[in-house]
């Protein structure tokens, strides 16, 4: 769902570039609560993984193919604020390396793929997980139905930004029909992939998913015919096998991206995703504008230059996830590390 430059006028996208800013500016705030040194690399992970697995594009109907939007996966498995810093970085890579998304569309497209997946999958998920019983299937559970419902939920927030600053004169009704009709099919394998990865999260290290969190009960011990919670273990002799055990599930998540990003996407669906399809039947693409970053040496996902076709496509995948986990490390760290500085500067203070 990739809006390009030209289906949105300039008015209406320098406001939702101020929406986006704004939203980027509560995230940074928000995700000093969320990341600690366990979460900071991981969520650098995460956007990595988001973008090798857009990449996949999957098909959903005649003539159209859907991919992860990603909001719902990084909401959940960082946190809400990390979850529109991640899928941030994605949508800014993607635009500047790869010409994918619209420059003066960046707004719009964070706007509705980093902001409203990440508030309504979040939100939704949350209170499905406060109604169902406490379990590692109720919360893959409620992954799926979070991360189905926001990808509609994207397209009808498309569909009232096109209202307002649509570039062409296709009825919004008949641009509602075709947008939510189409992406409830997409978020059915968003749904899936989406369920599919937090389980296996969870399953090996479930201290590791934001929204698995509160799984976690304490252990009871029975002392004089009453429960009372049994004291916590001691974090220095945990932290060492703690940290060991993050370095597996990093690792194996890297590698994943690299796979799937460098090898799977070859036999990604070649058909239009369902914004394209539905621009092209219905005339929104009339008036859509060259993409600045057209002469990128990682144009449209290859490496120019290369004429191999399975060669350049792997190699800009590869080149892709490590950038993206290199610039989403380095922001989540530099957050992270102000947080700490923020933390000491008051002890410091009141040191004689």
């Amino acid at each position: 769902m990739h809006v390009p430059d030209g289906f949105i006028d300039a008015p209406v996208s320098a406001v939702t570039a101020v929406v986006a800013a704004g939203a980027v500016t509560v995230g940074l705030r928000g995700a000093k609560r969320e990341l600690d040194d366990r979460t900071a690399p991981l969520a650098g992970l995460v956007a990595a993984f988001v973008f090798a697995v857009q990449m996949l594009n999957f098909p959903v109907a005649a003539g159209t193919s859907g991919h992860l939007l990603g909001g719902a996966l990084a909401a959940i498995l960082v946190g809400p604020y990390t979850g529109v810093l991640c899928i941030s970085v994605v949508l800014l890579m993607q635009g500047i390396l790869f010409a994918d998304g619209g420059l003066t569309a960046l707004g719009v497209n964070i706007t509705v793929m980093g902001v409203v997946t990440v508030l309504v999958a979040y939100g939704l998920f949350r209170a499905l997980v406060k109604v169902l019983p406490r379990t590692r299937r109720s919360v893959t559970a409620s992954a799926f139905v979070a991360a189905l419902v926001s990808v509609p939920a994207a397209a009808t927030a498309f569909t009232a930004i096109y209202a307002v600053g649509g570039t062409t004169d296709v009825p919004v009704g008949k641009v509602f029909t075709a947008m939510v009709g189409v992406h409830t099919l997409i978020g059915i394998g968003e749904a899936a992939i989406t369920a599919l990865t937090v389980g296996a999260v969870i399953a090996v290290r479930p201290d590791l998913v934001h929204g698995a969190r509160d799984l976690r009960t304490p252990l009871k011990l029975r002392v004089g015919g009453e429960l009372i919670d049994a004291p916590a273990a001691p974090a220095p002799a945990a932290a060492p096998a703690a940290r060991i055990a993050t370095r597996k599930v990093w690792g194996a998540g890297l590698v994943t991206a690299l796979v799937l990003a460098g090898f799977v996407s070859f036999y990604a669906s070649q058909s239009p995703d369902g914004l394209e399809k539905v621009a092209a039947d219905k005339g929104i693409d009339a008036k859509e504008e060259e993409h600045a970053a057209k002469d990128s040496p990682l144009f449209d996902y290859g490496v120019q230059g290369v004429t191999d076709t399975r060669l350049s496509g792997g190699l800009a995948g590869v080149i892709g996830v490590g950038v993206t986990i290199g610039v989403g490390t380095g922001v989540f760290w530099a957050v992270r590390t102000r947080r700490e500085r923020e933390r000491q500067a008051p002890a410091e203070e009141t040191t004689p």
